[in-house]
């Protein structure tokens, strides 16, 4: 089947937006049937959304470490397997644009 870019319109903010044949590839190969109703940014703020609610029912656990590469303190919302091994948020960010 081939697929073609379609334009569709929001449900949320109404704007058009398109469905590029690749997303539909995408969509055809995990077995979904139905278009996308939302544009990506609303569909970003939906999941926001629900991620906030679920924040606020679920408690998370902290823990502190010291980063491997610059020393310093930081908390990490998991517990580290390797705590003498692991990185700040700042180091780890470094090391994936290398």
């Amino acid at each position: 089947m081939e697929f073609q870019d379609k334009k569709l319109i929001c449900r949320d903010c109404s704007k058009e937006f398109v469905w590029t044949a690749g997303e539909q590839k995408f969509f055809s190969d995990k077995g979904f049937t139905n278009a996308p109703i939302r544009c990506a940014d609303c569909r970003k703020k939906k999941r926001g959304k629900f991620g906030e609610e679920k924040q606020s029912t679920v408690v998370e656990e902290f823990h502190e470490i010291k980063c491997a590469k610059c020393n310093k303190s930081s908390e990490i919302p998991f517990k580290p397997q390797d705590p003498d091994n692991i990185l700040c948020g700042d180091c780890f960010e470094k090391s994936l644009s290398k």
